[in-house]
């Protein structure tokens, strides 16, 4: 049997009754491919979705690590963030769909995330990601600090497995949830819609906040280029370095804070579909901000040591939510009076 029995939505959300009793499965799946490799379809539609995602995981973790140390290129799973994701949500919609079951509502939240999963891909490309050597900067500073077989483990463990895991904990899991709770009540609700707008809103949010980058880097490189100052742009703003106009004006990271709510909504679908406050389903958009607040700090860390002004940025505008509804203001030059400086020069007279 592919999927649990249960009989109230609160059941749907058990960890112990909906997932546990598939490990199995997921050790026992190896051996079933190896036997009998022919029945690769058929053992995909016998095996709970859950498990083979996990599964899939693992494989993209063996395949990115293989791939990372052979070309010394660690970037390999930031190419597959944008799109594993949405794949696990898919597959799950597609297994329902093949086996007949309910699959309504996971296919809605499949259009949600396939809307988060295009913007993020495209943005990902127009920055280069996809171009063959490219890589994240950070990795290279954090190779210079510390020796080569630190970094080996820490691409073993975090880089590759951790972060591909990462990827199907936040996705899959309310997915699953999701299709669970279809088989008992398998039509789309007003509230099911309401969290697909929300998401949807979520991703039109970082949209723009990464087209209101995107403008940003193209006028300063073009600054630094030719030193005259785009049509539409301040010199001070392009001197300053960083972008602090539109919704960067009220957040450091607007892209960023979108990014971890998109999770951490699809997570709360799947509460409320289940009439729970919180489940196991939660897990992986609780790591996930975690991981946001690590790199993001990282981050800011390389972008303070670049630029003076970003220091008063900080403290003026939060890091993801916002600190008041007012906008970010640059820092105003300190003034000297007159008698100040008199009293100054009479010290040094003395």
């Amino acid at each position: 049997m592919a999927l649990p029995s249960v009989s109230s939505l609160e059941e749907c959300s058990e960890w112990a009754r909906v997932a546990e009793p598939f490990i199995p499965q997921l050790l026992d799946l190896p051996r079933k491919i190896a036997a009998s490799p022919q029945s690769l379809p058929q053992i995909y539609l016998e095996t709970n979705p859950l498990v083979s995602g996990f599964a899939f995981s693992l494989l993209i973790a063996l395949i990115t690590l293989g791939l990372s140390e052979y070309h010394r290129n660690y970037s390999q799973i930031d190419r597959l963030w944008s799109l594993l994701p949405n794949w696990y949500v898919l597959h799950t919609a597609a297994w329902a769909y093949l086996n007949g079951e309910p699959s309504h509502r996971v296919a809605l939240a499949s259009v949600a995330t396939t809307l988060w999963s295009a913007r993020l891909t495209f943005n990902y490309w127009r920055k280069g990601g996809y171009e063959r050597g490219s890589e994240d900067y950070r990795w290279e500073i954090v190779r210079n600090y510390v020796p080569g077989w630190v970094f080996f483990i820490f691409n073993v463990t975090f880089i590759s497995f951790y972060q591909s895991i990462l990827l199907f904990s936040f996705a899959a899991p309310p997915a699953y949830s999701l299709l669970l709770v279809s088989r008992i009540e398998p039509e789309v609700t007003a509230a099911d819609w309401s969290f697909f707008s929300f998401i949807v809103g979520l991703v039109l949010s970082e949209f723009v906040s990464d087209g209101q980058q995107w403008d940003y880097q193209h006028a300063k490189a073009a600054y630094k280029k030719d030193a005259k100052v785009p049509r539409g742009w301040a010199k001070e703003d392009l001197d300053r370095g960083f972008i602090t106009n539109g919704l960067w004006a009220y957040s450091r990271h607007p892209n960023f804070f979108a990014e971890q709510m998109i999770w951490f909504v699809l997570y709360q679908w799947s509460c409320y579909a289940t009439k729970v406050l919180y489940s196991y389903t939660g897990a992986g958009a609780a790591l996930l901000i975690m991981l946001f607040q690590g790199s993001t700090w990282l981050t800011e860390f390389i972008t303070s040591g670049k630029y003076p002004e970003y220091q008063h940025y900080q403290k003026q505008v939060g890091m993801f939510m916002p600190k008041s509804l007012s906008a970010y203001s640059k820092p105003q030059p300190k003034v000297i009076r007159t008698s100040e400086l008199a009293k100054r020069q009479s010290k040094k007279d003395k």
